[in-house]
């Protein structure tokens, strides 16, 4: 799992049928001190996610087990929207 800020939102008219009904948002992931750091990755959103919200994605099989998508071609789910995170240097929220 890590942590992501949700940057944008991904509609496909024409998709995989174990992808109906899904909420796809675009993620980005963050390092230890909450700055943006390597790709965007497409993530399924589980929680009710918005745009700008920090969440924690979790990937590979362990991804397909969050909502219904367990038997999906689902990599990335995001599984919780964070209210604050506690770190060495202190509270970000």
């Amino acid at each position: 799992m890590y942590l992501a800020k949700v940057i944008g939102r991904v509609v496909a008219t024409t998709k995989d049928v174990s992808l109906s009904g899904a909420k796809l948002l675009i993620v980005r992931r963050l390092d230890a001190q909450l700055c943006p750091e390597g790709w965007n990755e497409i993530a399924v959103d589980t929680v009710g996610a918005g745009d700008g919200e920090t969440v924690i994605v979790t990937t590979g099989s362990a991804g397909r087990f969050a909502g219904t998508f367990d038997h999906s071609v689902v990599d990335a789910s995001i599984v919780a929207i964070v209210d604050t995170v506690e770190c060495q240097r202190g509270v970000e929220g």
